[in-house]
């Protein structure tokens, strides 16, 4: 400990003797969950670039040799799949608990603005990750999604272009891509860094949605083992798939070599990208559809500025609880029209949830000012 104490000091402040409300309940450990999900991601991600060469000639080729001749190569790449799948599932678990207990709010503002902004570059190097393995899905996920660009008004086509590196994608774009999903987890790794100063700054929020400063504990031991209980639980889930359901979470059509002349049936990308491609693709305009795709998360980002209630944890409010619930079935919904084929009654479907996913952001504002009216009145009253 006193190595910890004198050497590492942000270490030790952080697993250590953090003041923690005493209070904090399992639904909190999703971020300690995330933060290994990234280390195994970007520890498994340097083993498997030794082996992978990013040419569009022999991409395809590499991954399979990992996964037959190199020594578990198999493993590696098992557990980097897989990892990225469990990485959208504690990260989206851990947003879903912040808008439940309200922990966007004053003084955290900054700390779930910077958690969005992890959200929108993991959603990044996913997506450039998917495309490294070079088979029908990679090809065809980089050529539609790159093509949004062309919305934009006069320079979308030079943007498609410089994406790229050329007039089609191609063996510029493999290499281009490559480069930035190899950077961007350290840009990610940076920004957690900053995410848990911010939380420092501001301290915990907790299933009350009060701030309390006595009814404190330090976050070792009593955290520490809470977690490591936790991070085993976890694992087990993650091995289970990683051992017996390796490629539950993946497509098939991935399996086969990229084939610039033939085109796949239905284009489908990860699932956790189909909540976002379902608003993308019942928008019947182009333009609309990617405005649409992006504000999807951006809102997020407006979120901490647009409610602000006196009572932040959804069980003391039925009406929000009940809101909070239809958003999360709302987005399982969007999940499964994203992967249905474009036909009725799946666009009707589809366009009733966007409209509900964005009307939920709608509703919150306004939840608040008759919130803020009703509390004045009170306090009148009272008076």
């Amino acid at each position: 400990m006193r190595f910890f104490k004198n050497n590492l000091g942000f270490l030790y402040e952080t697993a250590i003797t953090y003041p923690a409300p005493s209070n904090l309940s399992y639904n909190w450990n999703f971020g300690v969950f995330a933060l290994l999900v990234l280390v195994i991601q970007i520890v498994s991600g340097i083993f498997l670039v030794m082996f992978y060469s990013a040419n569009a000639d022999i991409a395809f080729v590499t991954v399979e040799r990992i996964m037959r001749d190199v020594p578990y190569g198999w493993l590696l790449r098992y557990i980097h799949a897989n990892g990225a799948s469990f990485f959208f599932i504690v990260v989206y678990t851990h947003l879903f608990r912040g808008l439940f207990y309200g922990s966007y709010f004053y003084p955290r503002r900054g700390l779930w603005c910077t958690g969005v902004i992890i959200l929108l570059l993991m959603i990044i190097t996913a997506f450039l990750g998917y495309i490294l393995p070079w088979g029908q899905m990679s090809y065809w996920g980089a050529t539609v999604i790159t093509n949004l660009a062309s919305v934009v008004p006069v320079f979308g086509t030079k943007i498609v272009y410089w994406l790229w590196s050329g007039f089609s994608v191609d063996n510029p774009t493999l290499t281009k891509f490559f480069s930035l999903h190899y950077l961007f987890p350290f840009v990610i790794a940076a920004l957690v860094g900053l995410h848990l100063f911010l939380l420092h700054a501001s301290g915990s929020s907790n299933p009350l949605g009060i701030n309390f400063k006595t009814d404190q504990i330090p976050f070792h031991p009593y955290y520490t083992v809470k977690d490591f209980f936790s991070v085993l639980i976890f694992l087990i889930f993650f091995l289970t798939f990683v051992f017996f359901l390796p490629n539950h979470l993946g497509h098939p059509s991935n399996y086969i070599p990229a084939n610039p002349d033939l085109t796949p049936e239905h284009i489908v990308p990860e699932w956790y990208f189909l909540p976002f491609y379902a608003i993308l693709r019942t928008i019947p305009n182009k333009l609309l559809g990617v405005v649409g795709l992006l504000a999807s998360i951006l809102v997020l980002l407006l979120l901490p500025f647009i409610s602000s209630p006196l009572i932040r944890n959804s069980s003391y409010k039925p009406f929000f609880l009940v809101l909070n619930y239809l958003f999360l079935a709302d987005c399982f919904v969007l999940g499964m029209i994203g992967q249905a084929p474009v036909e009725e009654p799946y666009l009707l479907i589809g366009k009733i949830a966007t409209f509900f996913y964005f009307f939920y952001f709608f509703v919150l504002y306004f939840i608040e000012k008759i919130d803020a009216y009703i509390t004045s009145e009170l306090k009148k009253y009272n008076k």
